[in-house]
């Protein structure tokens, strides 16, 4: 049997290594605030969501990283009071997530730390390099050709 060797299988070793080191480097970070990489990435999204927030279910649809379970994750985000979660009236089977003001503090320290350490990251790169990588990121994942 031949050997592993073709070009796709080295990229995808060196994306998710890539990926693997960036996100250590994360989470080392958020680690200091008592959060993970995942529930940043929850107050994240449900703050950029404002103050209606949104269903559960398009707080899944729109991480970074699939959640298997994301209810217990909410749990223990509501638990801590970062975010609140309400059955909707018109509609139970649809429940809607908040951001509270506890997660908004939590957040709101982290956002020049995050940007800080991601020129930190990429700053041996040029811009063009960064938006042509982001590009062939964007076409890896949506499968277009290019």
């Amino acid at each position: 049997m031949r050997a592993l060797s073709a070009p796709q299988h080295a990229v995808f070793i060196a994306i998710l290594k890539t990926a693997d080191a960036l996100a250590q480097e994360a989470e080392q970070l958020l680690k200091s605030r008592g959060l993970t990489g995942t529930q940043f990435n929850v107050l994240r999204i449900l703050r950029g969501a404002g103050p209606g927030g949104l269903p559960c279910s398009a707080i899944g649809d729109r991480m970074i990283s699939h959640d298997p379970d994301m209810t217990r994750l909410l749990d223990r985000m509501e638990k801590r009071g970062l975010i609140s979660r309400e059955r909707q009236t018109n509609d139970r089977r649809v429940v809607k997530a908040r951001i509270t003001r506890e997660g908004l503090e939590i957040l709101k320290p982290l956002d020049q730390p995050v940007r800080d350490l991601h020129r930190r990251q990429f700053r041996h790169m040029r811009a063009a390099r960064l938006r042509l990588l982001a590009e062939i990121l964007e076409q890896v994942r949506s499968r277009e050709l290019g």
